[in-house]
């Protein structure tokens, strides 16, 4: 299929299967664990079929636009730049960003777009497209999966390659799509048939033992992360959030003494948490490990006192001059941005007791990604706490999930302590993606 460059992905059979199916089914759907080769195996087929369809556009879709160049077009060396190398350009085709790729039955335009937001399907609007491959197709829109079928309604040889990491299993990508068109598949009511496969990490041969086992070995086995990033299942996340932690609280505890912990910290920040109908104030002093190799909560502040902003600002005051004068550097404290009066009160407090500290907006990243954030640390044993930081211990023990809810969503009802976590999660926001990928290299 290409003359240029033959890259050579370790492929199991049933992996070579599930790609052998895709020549003779409209609806390809590979879903399953992380860095099982989900992606891989759809663009191996969605470029055999590009080498011969005779329809001329043709769409690439991933959350954002960046998601779906990254990770369909390169996909780090076995993506559609790569395996048409020598014949292909990245372009614009009517304002989008587009692969230019000479066929052997003349050129083929490949539109890569966003899908994720409720206005992404604008951006496909107008032009009528023959393949179709999207990743991360749960985290697509729903009217852009829409619009995109619309799109496609001309289409000479229509098909469809979809994949995704599992998720709560009343997801509406389950129940409106996946599992409809398999069960209408199986009673003979869809045309065009639905190819579908599943598959686990284990199933990705390319992947060395070392590094398998280090990416296993993050995930707390039986948790709602290693059951869908390592067995590619999908689950309902339920019961304690951090039940590693609440299970063996004393593996967390900091145990080096004050000169130690001071040592190995390359600098400290602050998270704010304001507290407002029935919730409390919060700050959390957390030091980033040397190297941003791991992280330690030093200390907390917590009440449910509902106070004014005069003596919310002294308490706050109080509370960073307790961390300076411990000798821990801090570089800046991010607060809840609903509360700009309560922020501007806290910078003009810190103004006034001329101590230098910056008071920023917290980025307040969606819940799921601290949560996963996290118990990364905690399965990966890069996270301790101070043991008198109490109502933080707490609330890590107690955190639960919402299992009224079709979704994965932590309880916040009042009956447990989430100001603590997001005071603790906002010192930390900034810097959590460069922690991530260090704590994923397995960095010392």
């Amino acid at each position: 299929m290409c003359k240029a460059r033959r890259v050579q992905p370790i492929w199991t059979q049933k992996h070579r299967d599930y790609i052998l199916r895709c020549r003779a089914n409209t609806y390809n759907i590979a879903e399953g664990a992380v860095r099982a080769g989900k992606t891989i195996d759809n663009i191996m087929a969605f470029a055999w079929e590009l080498e011969r369809t005779a329809d001329k556009l043709h769409l690439a879709s991933g959350s954002t636009g960046a998601n779906a160049k990254l990770n369909i077009g390169d996909a780090n060396g076995f993506g559609l730049e790569h395996i048409f190398r020598g014949r292909c350009r990245w372009g614009k085709y009517k304002g989008n960003e587009a692969l230019f790729v000479r066929t052997r039955r003349g050129m083929r335009y490949v539109l890569f777009a966003g899908g994720g937001f409720s206005d992404s399907y604008k951006r496909i609007r107008g032009n009528a497209y023959g393949l179709w491959i999207a990743t991360e197709i749960n985290l697509h829109h729903e009217t852009f999966i829409q619009e995109a079928f619309n799109r496609q309604g001309a289409a000479r040889a229509r098909k469809v390659f979809w994949d995704l990491n599992p998720v709560h299993p009343k997801a509406q990508i389950y129940t409106e799509y996946i599992d409809k068109y398999r069960e209408r598949s199986k009673a003979g009511a869809m045309l065009g048939g639905v190819n579908y496969e599943h598959f686990t990490i284990f199933d990705n041969m390319a992947i060395p033992e070392e590094q398998l086992a280090e990416f296993v070995s993050q995930r707390e086995p039986g948790s709602v992360w290693y059951r869908r990033d390592i067995m590619g299942e999908r689950c309902a996340a339920e019961g304690l959030i951090y039940r590693q932690f609440a299970d063996n609280v004393s593996a967390y505890m900091e145990t080096g003494t004050a000169r130690e912990v001071l040592a190995k910290l390359q600098f400290c920040t602050i998270g704010v948490d304001f507290g407002g109908s029935k919730s409390a104030h919060s700050f959390t002093c957390t030091g980033i490990w040397k190297g941003f190799t791991g992280v330690t909560v030093l200390d907390e502040f917590y009440t449910t006192e509902e106070l004014t902003p005069d003596k919310l600002t002294r308490e706050f005051v109080r509370f960073v001059q307790k961390q300076t004068d411990k000798g821990f550097r801090l570089v800046g404290a991010y607060a809840d941005s609903a509360e700009q009066v309560l922020i501007r009160g806290l910078q003009n407090g810190i103004m006034t007791a001329r101590v230098g500290l910056r008071i920023s907006n917290a980025q307040k990243m969606p819940i799921n990604d601290r949560i996963r954030f996290w118990s990364l640390l905690m399965a990966a044993q890069r996270m301790t706490i101070m043991p008198h930081c109490k109502h933080t211990i707490d609330a890590l023990c107690n955190a639960v999930w919402d299992d009224s809810k079709p979704e994965d969503v932590r309880l916040d009802n009042g009956t447990t302590n989430i100001d603590s976590l997001d005071s603790k999660e906002y010192s930390v926001e900034p810097y959590q993606k460069t922690i991530q990928q260090m704590v994923a290299r397995g960095a010392k």
